[in-house]
């Protein structure tokens, strides 16, 4: 008889995470199980850099993964294995991120259910308002 192994997520992983198709943008982060609100859902961990070079990688790729921890220091998750990387924008979001220690943290604002794509509000992002937002929630700011 073959023992069938659940899979191991990291210890900074929380809650599971599954990726796929997101209606906001590409591929979406999405509650595998309930989360109750107020609660760490888990983390992206990725390389660290310079800001000056997070704004230079920032003008040759579409889709950037980079948050700044700092004035100095920023983290990009392009090729993280993290699923909290594609956490999607959203003007109502489920949840927050968190700069805790450099580390970028998700923890939930309110109930998230099974099946439900983890959002957060990015505030302020490179695109300086010239890129549409498409999270659909009622009384969305309609750029990025």
């Amino acid at each position: 008889m073959t023992a069938t192994l659940a899979p191991v997520r990291p210890a900074y992983q929380k809650f599971a995470v599954d990726v796929h198709d997101s209606r906001i943008d590409g591929q979406g982060a999405f509650a595998a199980e309930a989360i109750a609100p107020r609660l760490k859902i888990g983390e992206i961990r990725g390389e660290s850099i310079s800001v000056a070079e997070a704004r230079i990688r920032a003008t040759r790729s579409e889709r950037i993964m980079i948050v700044e921890l700092s004035s100095r220091r920023a983290i990009d998750f392009s090729k993280s294995a993290d699923p909290m990387r594609y956490t999607n924008h959203s003007c109502q979001p489920n949840a927050r991120l968190c700069i805790r220690q450099g580390r970028v943290e998700f923890y939930s604002l309110r109930a998230i259910a099974p099946g439900e794509e983890i959002t957060v509000n990015y505030g302020e992002t490179h695109h300086e308002g010239k890129l549409a937002c498409r999270c659909g929630a009622p009384g969305c700011i309609g750029r990025l």
